[in-house]
């Protein structure tokens, strides 16, 4: 019998007793955010009020145009600030407090799944802006009535918050984008160009085309069993499917942030089309993909396991950006092997990008995995990931039946 290779894990950081309990004052701000929902309240109340007052103003006839349009302009301003309060709210709670989970909401915010200080500092600015720009143009509205004094200061303050946000977003944008660059240049070891333009599915980034040969040798690498495309999926045969998620998921930022996927669904359902066909355009976007079903995963590890080699295997598979795990579930794994895929989740926890197939949610994987890290390893993979369901019947089937029928 093969001696079993102890699975070697990382060193968990030192940590202390007040380091925890600083990391613990963050909850002091929860209060403060309900608080905000309280003020958001208030809004709420004031913009039906101001509603209330322009139509009985317009019914008994007492409504002059200038009037109207400052009404109409205070409820703008009130809507604005009760934007601005919602976007502080959410995207402050998830970024310093706790994370709220939204992933696979049919209503996630598109802004709230790349929200960061840097991101939520620039729309806060963009929302003063706009916010002072709709004051301003109620000065000039009621200009008559507006003192010259008033005037200058009120345009000079708006001007200095324009500067204050195209100063920011120069900060933010360019830092961030180098940081990026610098990240996939350390742990995918090539430049990351931009992706070529969609063609009817998925709308993709833009930018100029690669190379084809170097394209086709990446594809050709990746171990793809077809070349399936996101724009040939037949997104009307599943019962429900998450289309605009498929399609934010289509423009590859989830490669470059180092986020995984998850497609949940019955056999059939196109779990594996929709994760080849961004693999595949994460090739032509100029990412190095792996390929695989859940099985030669298990094989390939397995095989560097005993040969005293996993340590190494892991640090290799960081020249991709992108590993494609196809059909999790369909075989159970012994707990020997559960550890051996826990080991590759936890390698490229938050350093690269995962895509998964299965055939059931992850919060049923100790069916699949046995042994006490399936818990564990699905909580990892799910805590920066895009879960994508597809409910419906096999579209194999569904072909079969019809050919028997004709």
């Amino acid at each position: 019998m093969p001696n079993v290779q102890a699975i070697d894990r990382e060193p968990s950081p030192p940590t202390t007793t007040l380091g925890f309990a600083l990391f613990a004052t963050r909850w002091l701000q929860a209060p403060l955010y309900f608080g905000l929902v309280a003020a958001q309240g208030v809004y709420v109340y004031k913009f039906f009020n101001e509603l209330w007052a322009l139509i009985l103003r317009c019914v008994t006839g007492q409504a002059t145009e200038t009037y109207v349009m400052l009404a109409v302009l205070k409820l703008v301003d009130v809507v604005m600030i009760a934007n601005l309060l919602i976007m502080v709210i959410v995207g402050g709670y998830e970024t310093f407090v706790s994370r709220i989970g939204l992933q696979g909401h049919r209503d996630q915010p598109e802004w709230l799944s790349h929200v960061n200080s840097n991101v939520l500092k620039v729309k806060l600015a963009t929302a003063i802006v706009g916010i002072s720009s709709v004051h301003l143009l109620q000065m000039f509205v009621d200009v008559h009535r507006t003192s010259h004094h008033s005037l200058m200061w009120g345009t000079v303050i708006h001007m200095a918050f324009i500067a204050s946000a195209a100063i920011l977003a120069y900060m933010s944008g360019p830092m961030a984008a180098q940081a990026e660059r610098a990240h996939q240049q350390t742990h995918h070891h090539e430049p990351v160009p931009e992706a070529p333009a969609a063609k009817v599915f998925v709308p993709a980034q833009s930018g100029p085309r690669e190379d084809v040969p170097s394209a086709e040798e990446r594809l050709r690498a990746a171990g793809f069993p077809a070349r399936k495309l996101l724009e040939d999926f037949d997104s009307e045969h599943p019962r429900a499917f998450d289309r605009e998620t498929v399609a934010r998921l289509g423009k590859l930022d989830f490669v470059t942030a180092g986020r995984n996927v998850v497609f949940v669904g019955p056999p059939g359902t196109g779990k594996t089309h929709l994760a080849v066909g961004l693999g595949v355009r994460a090739c032509q976007a100029g990412h190095s993909v792996l390929f695989a079903s859940a099985d030669r995963w298990a094989a390939r590890l397995g095989a560097a396991r005993d040969a005293g080699r996993l340590a190494g295997e892991l640090a290799a598979l960081d020249a991709h950006a992108l590993l494609i795990v196809d059909e999790v579930g369909y075989t159970p794994f012994d707990p020997e092997t559960a550890a051996l895929f826990f080991q590759l989740v936890a390698h490229r926890y938050e350093r690269a990008s995962l895509i998964v197939t299965s055939d059931r949610p992850l919060a049923r994987w100790d069916e699949v995995f046995g042994g006490p890290s399936a818990l564990a390893m699905a909580d990892r993979l799910a805590h920066h990931a895009e879960l994508v369901r597809i409910e419906g019947e096999s579209y194999r089937m569904r072909r079969a039946t019809s050919a028997w029928a004709d």
